[in-house]
């Protein structure tokens, strides 16, 4: 009976995630406001205190945040099969569709379809420059945390390393240790999970010996490269989804696996499809030409980035109390938060700006995609069918 149970809240949260992985567009914080409205009012399957604790910990460990609750949130409902369940359902909706125009993206080389790609790149120069200053106003509030956003920014744009985007994030947490002594965690509670600290360790080690092996690879483009490569952005993207942009390409673009229009062409791709913003990586993975067929470098990619996240979410969801009382973590994270927003702002300014605006009538087009969503409130989809259809009717004319 308890094995039928289980198999039933199972299925129930595959096809509550599915329904939310066919029409959750907007990006990580829309997809919070539709967990609360799904799981709290119509399913009673958290409470607001199990919510909001939730909210916490993906706020405070890198990883895709809405993805990282949904997983949690079938892990708390139906366990481990519960957790794997809520991933596929919500993921594999938005991977299937970017993996499918990935497939078609090398026909579009005729006059419309270069406008739609060129269309693309604008929407990322739009949706990016709005996270930029929507993570500005609610992650650099004060003096501290605009100093080190700026630094970050500073440095990302005159030392064009690879090991500078790791560096500002370590950077970061060091500066909020001593300037940011002010930001505390709040964390009174336990999660409703069935094993203990001795698996949360376990699974922390191996997140760590991951990270470590997934350092020493080469740009030499191969399967194990590539999954160190998507691996190493998964564990260290802080602050969202639209923060994996720099990392990814730094490991896809500056190892010179892909091109820039490539790049930016998927991330555009991204903002038109419901579900996880890390689902780039399948339209990445399909692009990356190594030995193996474009769907499994597809499915790999897509697991390699997700997996850190998941890996360290279920190590700290038994050790969450203790972790959170550490001294000065609260400033630490506000550091590494800022030094974020100085990340996006040097990804946005290049290649995102450099790579996809050529022309003033680009930079219109971009202006008024931003404007959709900054000043009408309306969702990145909307900025996409704007930006795209203004492309097109510039190159028609």
């Amino acid at each position: 009976m308890k094995a039928n149970n289980n198999l039933k809240n199972v299925i129930s949260v595959f096809f509550a995630f599915l329904k939310l992985g066919l029409t959750a567009f907007g990006g990580p914080i829309a997809h919070i406001g539709y967990y609360r409205t799904e799981f709290i009012s119509k399913r009673q399957w958290l409470t607001e205190q199990q919510f909001s604790q939730l909210l916490a910990v993906t706020q405070f460990l890198p990883g895709p945040a809405s993805s990282q609750m949904g997983f949690s949130i079938g892990l708390f409902r139906a366990g481990w099969m519960g957790a794997i369940a809520a991933f596929i359902a919500f993921t594999l909706p938005s991977a299937i569709l970017l993996f499918a125009f990935a497939s078609v993206a090398h026909h579009m080389n005729n006059t419309i379809g270069t406008a739609i790609i060129d269309g693309l790149k604008l929407v990322a120069v739009a949706v990016v420059a709005h996270a930029v200053i929507s993570m500005a106003q609610k992650l650099t509030p004060d003096w501290q945390r605009i100093l080190i956003a700026l630094l970050s920014f500073a440095l990302l744009l005159i030392f064009k390393l690879a090991i500078m985007q790791i560096a500002v994030i370590i950077l970061g947490g060091l500066a909020g240790w001593f300037l940011c002594r002010q930001q505390q965690l709040s964390a009174d509670f336990k999660f409703p999970v069935n094993y203990g600290k001795q698996t949360a360790w376990i699974l922390f080690s191996l997140f760590m010996l991951l990270l470590i092996l997934s350092l020493f690879a080469g740009s030499q483009l191969n399967v194990t490269n590539m999954l160190a490569g998507f691996y190493q952005a998964g564990a260290l993207v802080f602050g969202g989804g639209h923060v994996v942009l720099p990392l990814l390409e730094q490991q896809t673009v500056a190892t010179g696996w892909l091109t820039t229009d490539q790049f930016l062409t998927g991330y555009g791709a991204a903002q038109a499809v419901p579900g996880p913003m890390f689902t780039l990586a399948t339209y990445l993975g399909a692009e990356i030409p190594t030995q193996l067929p474009s769907g499994w470098n597809a499915l790999l990619a897509t697991l390699a980035i997700f997996i850190p996240g998941f890996l360290l979410l279920l190590a700290m969801l038994p050790l969450w109390q203790q972790l959170a009382h550490l001294p000065n973590a609260g400033a630490v994270v506000a550091g590494i938060n800022a030094a974020v927003v100085g990340l996006l702002a040097a990804a946005l300014y290049d290649p995102i700006i450099t790579e996809g605006v050529n022309h003033w009538l680009d930079l219109l087009i971009a202006l008024g995609g931003f404007l959709i969503i900054f000043v009408l409130k309306r969702s990145a989809l909307w900025t996409v069918l704007f930006c795209v259809a203004a492309s097109v009717a510039v190159a028609l004319i």
